[in-house]
């Protein structure tokens, strides 16, 4: 069986935690090649991003922006492509666009002042896209549109460019569909770096990116995390493996449950794909599922092999609400609830990226084309992020505007609690000199 099964009486607290804990160890190597990198592009700016793409992706460029010129390939992407992506476009564009109602801000009179808030777009945003092993234009469209319907203004695609020096046709389209407004080729911590400092750099013309998105390898990461505590930049959540939780009961089919899992283990070979269930049969029927799928799709087998076997697990529940207790603690990033009612197991999960409903809802629907965002958080970290929305790239901005008699009523307790604090003399004297 290439699934290990586990069944729920079996597992202690400690192997639990084990089970539920995906700390993937801090790559020391990685943190001190993005330090070198970030170091160098904001001394020599862009012939340090050119030196470094051309060590470590074998391209020599000449301008790490995408000219008219090449950005003008992307129209050459054949017609049935454009359909797809355009239509994966349209609703994404309406999903994201559901979300402005919550993000209106508001005003009211408290205590005779008026108090408020409001949303602004941070001016200039970033969006990684991974290349090299594999090409995502799909998730062009997901750092895109969210960032066009909060109303960033500058809108940067970072991307590592092909052998050749150029980008895909689909990456180019699906940039120009969406709304970049420019692209760095550009991959790695050399890419973030460049999109981090931006034109404050040597020979860079992009403006500084305030916020940097999108999930990449261990370098982006480390880049990523070295920027933003520096200051320098606000990041999504750290990205790590793609991982999937499915919670299953009799009415789900092993076969459409195993394609699933596999689908998570064909990310990579650190993928998790985890299913609860309440039978030992079916278990057993799911991984034998996967064990045909290993033999009739050999696509990336040894990839998939390993993440089943090295990060994939299932466990037999002796009800529902233990399944649903423990895909909440785990935090998956997918969740798919595949049981007789799943809007009411749904009503108990607290803490997932994005959950996929019922029987005919693939994690590839939402990856792809429903609309909502699959740049979502990893490892746990479900538990307290959100994925990639409109809110993503707004700040919200508080305002007061009191009036003299509103802000004689808060004389007396500034005075007081300045005076605890021992600032009564600034603090609370800025107050009373109004009153003088």
């Amino acid at each position: 069986m290439p699934l290990r099964i586990l069944d729920e009486s079996s597992i202690d607290s400690a192997s639990r935690a084990r089970l539920i804990e995906r700390a993937y160890a801090q790559d020391r190597s990685a943190f001190a090649a993005a330090q070198g990198a970030i170091d160098d592009v904001e001394v020599r700016g862009a012939d340090a991003v050119r030196e470094f793409t051309k060590k470590f992706d074998g391209v020599d460029l000449s301008d790490i922006l995408v000219s008219e010129e090449e950005w003008a390939r992307g129209d050459l992407t054949a017609s049935e492509v454009q359909d797809a992506f355009t239509k994966a476009y349209e609703n994404i564009l309406a999903f994201h666009r559901l979300q402005l109602d919550s993000l209106k801000g508001a005003r009211e009179t408290i205590g005779g002042t008026v108090l408020g808030f409001r949303y602004q777009a941070v001016t200039t945003a970033a969006m990684y896209v991974p290349g090299g092993k594999a090409s995502y234009p799909s998730s062009v469209l997901m750092g895109l549109i969210p960032a066009v319907v909060a109303g960033v203004k500058n809108r940067i695609v970072v991307t590592p460019p092909d052998k050749d020096g150029t980008l895909l046709r689909e990456i180019l389209f699906c940039a120009k569909l969406a709304g970049a407004t420019q692209i760095i080729k550009a991959g790695g911590s050399q890419g973030i770096a460049a999109a981090a400092f931006g034109h404050n750099a040597p020979g860079l013309r992009t403006p500084p990116a305030e916020l940097i998105i999108g999930p990449g390898n261990r370098y982006v990461t480390a880049a990523k995390s070295i920027l933003a505590s520096r200051g320098l930049v606000r990041i999504d959540s750290p990205a790590g493996p793609s991982e999937v939780l499915i919670i299953a009961d009799h009415t789900a089919r092993p076969d459409f449950v195993a394609a699933d899992l596999l689908s998570q283990a064909e990310h990579g070979e650190d993928s998790a794909a985890v299913l609860c269930c309440l039978s030992r049969k079916f278990a057993q029927e799911v991984s034998a599922e996967i064990e045909r799928g290993f033999r009739e799709r050999p696509a990336r087998r040894d990839m998939k092999e390993k993440s089943i076997r090295d990060h994939s697990f299932a466990i037999v529940f002796e009800s529902l609400e233990n399944a649903v207790a423990f895909s909440n603690d785990f935090a998956p990033e997918h969740l798919e609830i595949c049981t007789e009612n799943p809007e009411k197991v749904f009503e108990g999960i607290v803490s997932a990226g994005s959950v996929f409903l019922g029987h005919f809802a693939p994690v590839a629907l939402g990856d792809y084309f429903s609309g909502t965002n699959h740049v979502l958080p990893t490892g746990r970290a479900a538990a307290s992020y959100s994925g990639l929305g409109v809110d993503t790239f707004l700040k919200r901005i508080t305002y007061q505007h009191p009036t003299r008699e509103s802000l004689k009523e808060a004389l007396l307790p500034i005075q007081v609690m300045s005076k605890v604090e021992g600032l009564e003399h600034e603090h609370g004297h800025s107050v009373e000199i109004r009153f003088h």
